[in-house]
């Protein structure tokens, strides 16, 4: 059933109002994915950078809470919830270091820090902020926009949840027929398009992972610093040459251990969304002065294998490297 969702609500989800003008005029959206998919073509093609500003402004910096007189409370109350977790427990030193962080970082760049703070610590937080201090302003700002994106899908995921549930009440009360919770978690999952396929397995890790053998040494490559992207935009994925009408988002970041083997770089999720990513390994660090500074290894997704798992792994040697797709 198609959700018709007002201009205000989708500026909670966003901050800026030209997105929530542009998405009113999309509706109504069936389910969340396709509402996904048209907000990421509206802020990364179709809005301009006054946008992203506005929406960047609309949110509290890191670490404060926002002003009771704010013109758009509901979005700066989402986010002060949304960083209540990182900073419960956060010393008041603490609490200064990133302050200042934040004066420096607004000095440089315009605007203040934005980042997707859910499942982040004060410490993550800080860190990241400090390593894109670093950045040029035109690249920061791109970062800043995709850490927004990520903001804005996750509170619409909340939005189309909240609104399913209100959907399977009213359907519940109004039946002369009592539902089941059973009942009501599969309706709101029908609303979200996320209910379970039969085919679906049971994961005990996250569907793309990777690792990194030194061939050179015979040996894992420890403390390699790698990054998962997925490309965002109107095309299947970017075009050699092209800017390919899209970005490439940022899904995660770790580093690998002992035995070469990296950190979790997306959540554990049952079904992986078809499309194109990209993983890239940070090989500098590990090898200074090495003929392959940065390694990247694109792939694609389809969506008959979004329940496959994806092992990637990156076998470097000092003038080579190699790839394959493994389990």
């Amino acid at each position: 059933m198609a959700m018709e969702i007002g201009e205000d609500e989708w500026k909670v989800c966003c901050g800026s109002s030209d997105f929530a003008k542009l998405m009113v005029d999309s509706d109504p959206f069936e389910s969340l994915e396709p509402a996904v998919h048209t907000a990421r073509d509206i802020w990364f093609n179709l809005v301009n950078v006054t946008a992203w500003l506005e929406a960047f402004s609309a949110h509290p910096q890191i670490g404060d809470t926002p002003s009771p007189s704010s013109t758009n409370s509901g979005f700066a109350r989402r986010s002060e919830a949304e960083q209540s977790t990182a900073f419960a427990t956060t010393s008041s030193k603490a609490l200064k270091e990133l302050a200042d962080w934040n004066v420096r970082y607004k000095k440089k760049f315009g605007f203040i820090f934005i980042i997707c703070a859910s499942g982040k610590t004060h410490t993550e937080m800080l860190a990241a902020l400090k390593e894109r201090y670093e950045n040029r302003p035109i690249v920061e700002l791109e970062i800043a926009a995709t850490e927004q994106m990520k903001i804005t899908e996750l509170r619409m995921a909340k939005l189309f949840s909240d609104k399913a549930r209100v959907v399977s009440e009213t359907d519940s009360s109004s039946s002369p027929i009592s539902t089941t919770p059973q009942d009501r978690l599969r309706i709101i999952g029908g609303h979200l398009n996320v209910a379970a396929e039969s085919k679906a397995i049971k994961r005990s890790r996250p569907p793309i992972t990777t690792h990194v053998l030194d061939v050179s040494r015979g040996a894992p490559a420890a403390g390699v610093e790698v990054h998962l992207e997925v490309w965002s935009g109107t095309t299947n994925g970017p075009s050699f040459g092209h800017g390919g009408g899209g970005v490439w988002s940022s899904v995660g970041t770790s580093a690998t251990d002992k035995d070469g083997r990296s950190g979790p770089l997306m959540d554990l999720v049952e079904a992986l969304n078809p499309g194109t990513y990209r993983i890239s390994f940070n090989t500098a660090k590990y090898c200074p002065g090495c003929f392959f500074p940065y390694v990247s290894i694109v792939f694609l997704v389809t969506e008959s294998q979004k329940f496959e798992h994806f092992h990637v792994p990156l076998l470097l040697a000092p003038f080579s490297f190699s790839t394959y797709r493994g389990s």
